[in-house]
């Protein structure tokens, strides 16, 4: 799943497009579909789109607390790195 260095080029990118766009919200394509293997299956990223209104199949990011969020097994979760123990 997520490493903390994939999670942060997303939040990096989605903060880049915020500032270069300067819209409320914002829906883009996903660019990492082909090259991070979990984003695979968002095909838009939503940028500051309340989730109240997302589309569940997309990834969202929230600038306020700079997370992201996917909706899984009904609810919006957060995005985590992913701990492994070895």
């Amino acid at each position: 799943m997520p490493t903390k260095e994939e999670i942060e080029k997303v939040i990096k990118w989605c903060e880049d497009t915020k500032t270069e766009r300067q819209r409320i919200y914002i829906i883009e394509r996903n660019p990492f579909r082909d090259d991070i293997d979990w984003l695979r299956r968002f095909p838009l990223i939503e940028i500051d789109r309340p989730k109240e209104i997302a589309s569940k199949n997309n990834l969202v990011y929230d600038s306020t607390t700079k997370q992201l969020w996917q909706f899984m097994n009904g609810d919006w979760r957060r995005i985590d790195v992913d701990m492994r123990i070895t």
